[in-house]
């Protein structure tokens, strides 16, 4: 497949960039109208207690939905101030589409003890058309807005949706604009040369178009979070790189053996079917790691690991076609890498890996123990919704949380507990349901149906408001009760994920087991793998916790100690860390498989697969990281949870794991690492691919 892929590069050279160029148009012209349709709704589970009742409930008593405005920063009893509110609230009610607007200044709890602010919640119509609805949100809010008071903010509803998207697509265009310009300084650094430092930032730019384009097919059919366009557009960005950065460096080690344009295409093909191989297997193993995405039943986990993997596929075509391609027309401008003694090339990772290989045993009982320890806070790891104070303080849905987060009592719009009494739910059960809480309320719908709202102590995510879901449950034993509400599905989705934690693992671990068997031809590289990457995984993760958890230097990376992590943090780092992992051990296993090939010598194998792959995948640890940093500076407290934890997670993997734990686990294992039982070595013959030799083995490069 690679043969043909790259010969169809090299023969149609220009054919297949202005397919590619259609493709971008594509990406950044359709593919950017996801912007406009993001959702903040995450912890759905469908065929859960609390989805059931929703969709019960929503059919029995409709509504749509509704935005809150706060205004503060002067005495609301004031009476011009309170003349402009009550003029407000009556022209809003007038707007076609709105269903109710209640006076602030008459109904209980609207209007802040201190006197010094007021709460207008606006209900919509349910049933509205997309089209009308948003009509009348803007209405509304454009009305709100002319009320003259030092703080006047209004979120909430569809408005919030909009909001991020908008906020979303400024960070993403930020992020790019600080990210590009240092990793192209970065790979004229590596290059020495414009040209060839240019064409990994052309793969990048077809994986952002890819994640746009994957994210905007997803949204016409299931909901995509705002933080998706983050991860989906910053994994595509620097896979892409990582992908061009070794098929490049391949390249310039091939380019100096060509003297004529047949040459320079036959180098083409020897890049392709050796590193091509490695991109191929790492694209692979990446998108076999978001496989376990698939088995959770949410709708944000599948989407999201869905259309990461389709990012993933975009970059591996980019670099296996496009690049090609690029190469065939213009590599013949591009200078060949410098020959270097083997002496002189990756002299510090070579010593780095006798060292380990020296002193294994040294290297296991200080490093093992010491990412352990980074591990630790992971056991006390809890997850959580969360509300505003995820939100950068720059954006309005913060703003308002802030205002009523200083004027009124703690706890004030918190979600209920809501509970849904179906017909012939018994009296008595209904009374102990209603007694769980002080001031419950209760209505009744048609069909001798009621519904019980239960307001919890606290946080809608805290542990409180868990247990009086866990309670109403024990309560209503086996009576037609339901209970919904944000609480309950919070829940539901914790209870999901202990469920089917183990079978995604279980998936994502057998499928990378295959995958590096059939690269590898043994059995026991494969979990030597695993074992590893899950080790720089937990210390990661152990970090983000530790930070923003517990609190600790979370201000210094612009968020807070908010008692839990994002509920869409912990999967999202555990699969694409784990993804990531696996392309730098396939750079530094391609290099030692070549090396064992032609040697037989399975020490003197580990010292040059580093020598000669430690530079690259030191380089692509380090471009990741400034991709991954220049997405942090938008604020989004998820994306900086998942931001630092992919970062720590790569640098982690790239030095200490690959460089130390590496070689110091294959000189344990000696010549056992590569072992397999023969009818598993029969089926690796016959199936298993493998790394095309190095053109010149005598002679290292670098980079």
């Amino acid at each position: 497949m690679l043969s043909t892929l790259a010969q169809a590069a090299t023969r149609r050279p220009l054919t297949v960039i202005g397919l590619w160029a259609a493709f971008l148009l594509l990406g950044f012209g359709l593919g950017t109208g996801v912007f406009a349709d993001l959702s903040d709704d995450v912890p759905d589970v469908p065929g859960t207690e609390s989805d059931m009742a929703d969709d019960y409930l929503s059919g029995l008593d409709p509504t749509g939905e509704s935005v809150t405005a706060v205004v503060a920063g002067e005495p609301v009893s004031d009476a011009t101030l309170r003349a402009q509110v009550e003029r407000t609230v009556a022209e809003v009610r007038k707007i076609a589409g709105v269903a109710e607007v209640p006076d602030p200044y008459t109904t209980p709890g609207l209007t802040a003890r201190d006197g010094r602010a007021l709460v207008v919640p606006v209900t919509f119509e349910g049933g509205l058309s997309d089209e009308a609805e948003e009509e009348a949100t803007d209405s509304a809010v454009e009305t709100i807005k002319r009320i003259d008071a030092p703080d006047v903010h209004v979120s909430g509803g569809e408005l919030l949706g909009r909001q991020l998207g908008e906020r979303a697509q400024e960070d993403v265009k930020n992020a790019e604009l600080i990210s590009l310009p240092v990793v192209l300084a970065l790979l004229l650094v590596v290059f020495g040369g414009l040209r060839a430092a240019a064409l990994p930032l052309v793969i990048a730019v077809s994986g952002i178009a890819g994640a746009f384009l994957g994210l905007f097919a997803f949204s016409q059919v299931t909901d995509i979070s705002v933080y998706a366009i983050q991860v989906t557009t910053m994994l595509g960005l620097g896979l892409a790189i990582d992908y061009a950065l070794l098929m490049l460096v391949r390249f310039r080690e091939e380019r100096r053996h060509t003297e004529s344009t047949e040459d320079l295409v036959e180098a083409v093909h020897r890049t392709v079917d050796a590193a091509g191989r490695t991109v191929l297997f790492s694209g692979l193993t990446v998108a076999v790691s978001l496989t376990g995405l698939l088995v959770f039943p949410s709708v944000f986990l599948r989407s999201m690991g869905l259309a990461v993997a389709a990012v993933v596929v975009v970059d591996m075509l980019a670099a296996v076609t496009l690049l090609p391609a690029l190469l065939t027309k213009f590599g013949g401008r591009i200078r060949p890498s410098k020959a270097r003694s083997q002496d002189e090339e990756g002299r510090v990772f070579a010593r780095l890996a006798r060292f380990a290989q020296r002193r294994r045993i040294a290297v296991l009982v200080t490093v093992v123990p010491a990412l352990l320890l980074l591990a630790l806070p992971v056991t006390g790891m809890r997850i959580a919704i969360g509300d505003a104070r995820q939100l950068p303080s720059s954006t309005e849905a913060r703003q308002l949380y802030d205002t009523v987060d200083a004027h009124f009592p703690k706890g004030t719009g918190v979600s209920p507990v809501v509970v849904v009494l179906k017909p012939g739910t018994d009296t008595a059960t209904a009374d102990r349901i209603r007694a769980l809480v002080p001031n419950s309320e209760s209505r009744e719908l048609p069909g001798g149906n009621a519904v019980v709202e239960l307001q919890p102590p606290g946080s809608v995510d805290g542990k409180a408001a868990a247990d009086l879901v866990e309670r109403v449950r024990d309560v209503r034993g086996d009576e037609p009760a339901e209970v919904t509400g944000v609480a309950a599905r919070l829940v539901d989705f914790r209870a999901m994920l202990a469920d089917r934690a183990p079978w995604a693992a279980l998936t994502v671990l057998a499928g990378i087991f295959v995958l590096l068997f059939a690269f590898t031809g043994s059995v026991l590289i494969p979990l030597r793998t695993i074992a590893t990457t899950l080790l720089s995984l937990g210390a990661a993760l152990g970090v983000v916790v530790w930070v923003f958890q517990d609190g600790h230097g979370a201000g210094l990376l612009g968020g807070e100690g908010l008692g839990a992590l994002s509920l869409t943090a912990p999967p999202l780092i555990v699969s694409i860390a784990f993804g990531l992992a696996m392309d730098y051990e396939l750079f530094i296993l391609a290099r030692m498989r070549e090396s064992r090939q032609r040697t037989g010598d399975d020490h003197e194998a580990v010292v040059t697969g580093l020598r000669r792959s430690g530079r690259v995948v030191t380089c692509a640890a380090l471009l990741l990281a400034v991709v991954f940093g220049a997405f942090m500076t938008g604020g989004f407290s998820p994306i900086l949870q998942i931001g630092l934890g992919l970062t720590l997670a790569v640098l982690i993997d790239a030095t200490v794991v690959r460089m130390l734990l590496v070689p110091a686990t294959m000189a344990l294992l000696g010549r056992r690492a590569w072992w397999a039982p023969r009818p598993l070595r029969r089926v690796h013959d016959r199936f298993g691919l493998r790394e095309g030799a190095a053109a010149e083995p005598s002679v290292t490069t670098k980079v």
